[in-house]
């Protein structure tokens, strides 16, 4: 059922469920935002399936409750931030709006970090877009991009992030991202952004702090 692309039914919106597989407050580690105060709403599900990736555990629904969108938003309450960070997994297997909708009318920013895989749905202010090399791009996710961040594990992955930045407005921040359990991607990507100066550098500044 595909709810409230116009905003259109409030109380349809808050009954919505989602598998969600945490939600905590943190700070952002990487990309544009790092070091921004915000809360994560983490959704199950992803069919991209990076080799390295280091939420394995988000990749079947099937483990996790569904929480209604109110019961989510509900656990926001005593929280000191309006930064909502919407993550996976990969949320875009989901639909959006019900969950964004009632965000936004409750004085949230938005934030999704999605690899584009699926259509986009949902209102956020903005998007970080964070494509792999494993699973085609969805054209839809292309207007909305607010950053690029490609993570970096060889060589080839330049040319993937090369090919990725072309379809997105020059002005767009866009980064390249260590791959965590390879340190010599850390030397490439050094050694790249020399000589490349659109790229910017992102860090997991958050596992450095061993916090989530």
């Amino acid at each position: 059922m595909f709810l409230s692309k116009n905003k259109l039914d409030y109380s349809l919106d808050l009954d919505y469920q989602y598998p969600l597989v945490e939600m905590f407050h943190s700070i952002q580690g990487e990309g544009f935002w790092s070091g921004v105060n915000a809360f994560f709403i983490r959704l199950a599900g992803c069919d991209v399936f990076c080799p390295w990736c280091d939420q394995k555990e988000t990749w079947s629904m099937k483990k996790y409750p569904s929480l209604t969108v109110e019961n989510i938003v509900n656990n926001l309450q005593n929280i000191n931030t309006k930064h909502i960070i919407i993550t996976g997994g990969e949320p875009l297997l989901h639909n959006l709006f019900p969950l964004t909708n009632v965000l936004k009318k409750q004085g949230y920013t938005t934030h999704l970090e999605t690899s584009g895989t699926h259509n986009f749905t949902g209102d956020f202010d903005w998007v970080t877009f964070s494509p792999k090399p494993y699973k085609k791009i969805h054209e839809s996710i292309y207007d909305s991009v607010g950053e690029l961040k490609v993570v970096i594990d060889n060589e080839n992955d330049f040319i993937f992030a090369e090919s990725e930045a072309n379809k997105i407005a020059n002005n767009i921040p866009k980064y390249l991202q260590p791959q965590w359990e390879n340190p010599l991607s850390q030397e490439l990507i050094f050694n790249y952004i020399l000589h490349h100066p659109q790229w910017r550098l992102s860090l997991q500044t958050h596992k450095f702090l061993g916090v989530r």
